[in-house]
């Protein structure tokens, strides 16, 4: 079992599979007012770079849920990369706490972090990859239909969050259909990894210009904002490069039964319609609700001596 929780294509089907059952159960034992304290005593480190809402409430909560603690350190707190080194400041958090939480821009930070700390370390989201997130939205999926039956389509940015579909599919072996204009298309490596995973688990995974192509027949429609942070001084010119791959009523007449989902926030107006995000076919907030389940699984999994 890998010692980080950094992309999803580091681990196994069953070892994701375990998480997702693990997470259904906590949602099930909070719901039931039943709080393990499986991570009692621990204390996680939280390194923020980004603005955060459902990363942030939900890893904190989900450690206070397990009788743990956590704690939020900001960049200008730290000064990673000026202040000290990432490699110092992995050992130093690895003689304090029980594991570490990163949230930045670049995927590389994450990964010395991983590399020099002795305690487990969680990617809360890079400019390439969210994979708890991806996990939120796999445990969502898999409380309308059989992972094995779900047909995804994603429209619009090839960003962090559709390379971590990729590798969530590529590694389950479940169909993932994406649509994106070519100048925006996934990262080069994850596609080539995605594939060499894909034709091992059987996953059926493709890309197309077109979101008509990609959304119809799908069981779910996925999309996430066009402008992902960072990218603000570019967001006039993504509005017209993204222009086709709206979320709307329009769109979704060519899969009547698909469920929409988004990873918020979402830029009502653009990327999906406010008729869409707050329709009945919506299933976003229990995307949103299902970070805390799923991450306080990935968390057990890391932090409790097996």
């Amino acid at each position: 079992m890998p010692k980080d929780f950094v992309s999803l294509a580091d681990w196994t089907a069953e070892d994701l599979l375990q998480i997702l059952d693990r997470a259904r159960q906590l949602k099930h034992l909070l719901k039931a007012g039943e709080r393990p304290q499986t991570l009692q005593g621990c204390t996680l480190a939280m390194f923020f770079e980004k603005p955060s809402l459902r990363t942030h409430v939900t890893f904190e909560a989900g450690m206070s849920q397990l009788g743990g603690h956590a704690i939020l350190l900001r960049p200008e707190q730290v000064g990673i990369g000026t202040r000290e080194a990432p490699a110092d400041v992995a050992k130093n958090l690895s003689r304090w706490v029980d594991g570490i939480v990163a949230r930045t821009f670049s995927h590389a930070l994450v990964e010395e972090l991983s590399e020099v700390a002795s305690v487990p370390v969680v990617n809360g989201l890079t400019d390439l990859l969210h994979p708890c997130q991806v996990m939120a939205d796999l445990q969502t999926i898999a409380e309308r239909v059989e992972l094995k039956d779900a047909v995804i389509a994603y429209v619009g940015d090839g960003n962090n969050m559709a390379n971590s579909l990729l590798y969530g599919a590529s590694v389950l072996g479940l169909e993932l259909r994406l649509a994106t204009p070519k100048s925006h298309r996934p990262a080069s490596r994850v596609w080539r990894r995605s594939a060499d995973l894909a034709a091992a688990s059987g996953a059926r995974i493709s890309w197309s210009e077109d979101p008509v192509e990609a959304v119809s027949g799908a069981t779910f429609v996925y999309t996430d904002t066009w402008t992902s942070m960072g990218q603000e001084a570019e967001q006039a010119e993504r509005r017209k490069i993204f222009a086709d791959y709206q979320v709307n009523a329009a769109l979704l007449e060519h899969s009547a039964d698909a469920f929409v989902m988004h990873c918020l926030p979402a830029h009502r107006g653009e990327e999906i319609t406010d008729e869409i995000l707050d329709g009945e076919r919506s299933i976003v907030f229990d995307q949103a609700e299902n970070r805390l389940h799923v991450q306080k699984a990935v968390l057990e999994r890391l932090i409790v001596p097996t």
